[in-house]
């Protein structure tokens, strides 16, 4: 599984102040809940301002369920001068034991698959320059009710010099 940060998602919901006045009614009540539960969809490879992080790898023959409930720390690097609303994770699969190998990846960087990418919008928007690192922890574990749900919880830090952009938060997700 890998985790990166992007810039803006093309259906950025819930965290503008937009959903403050809609048509009249207010939804901010609403903005909390809703980004507590992940979207699952396409983001474009352009919408990306970090390079990838590696977060855990599973082998199929030798996994167990207690690996499947794991908390890893990650560090993001920015591309580029940027804002980041998100954290999104993907999957790459390799099937190596077999005559013919096969793999592929669900990242926004291959080719589209039905897996998509799954996205973790932020409570706030971080200002990012360039070659500044953002370092977090993902905590993955499943549902005491609902075995099949998990519980997510993503923090994380910006490291930088600039003491009016410092931001560092934490963000629980049941999905």
């Amino acid at each position: 599984m890998y985790v990166v940060a992007i810039l803006r998602f093309q259906r950025l919901l819930l965290t503008s102040v937009v959903w403050d006045n809609v048509w009249g009614f207010d939804y901010s009540p609403l903005k909390k809940t809703a980004l507590t539960e992940p979207l699952v969809d396409t983001v474009e490879m352009k919408a990306v301002v970090t390079d990838p992080h590696p977060l855990i790898t599973f082998d199929l023959y030798t996994v167990t369920v207690e690996d499947l409930a794991f908390s890893r720390p990650f560090y993001l690097s920015a591309r580029r001068d940027d804002f980041i609303h998100a954290v999104i994770a993907w999957f790459d699969i390799e099937f190596s034991a077999c005559h013919k190998p096969i793999k592929f990846s669900t990242g926004p960087h291959t080719k589209y698959t039905h897996w998509k990418q799954t996205v973790f919008y932020l409570t706030e928007t971080l200002t990012v320059q360039e070659g500044e690192k953002i370092s977090g922890q993902l905590s993955c574990k499943p549902n005491e009710r609902n075995r099949r749900d998990l519980d997510i919880a993503i923090s994380w830090e910006l490291e930088t010099d600039d003491g009016m952009r410092t931001s560092k938060g934490k963000t629980e997700y049941k999905m």
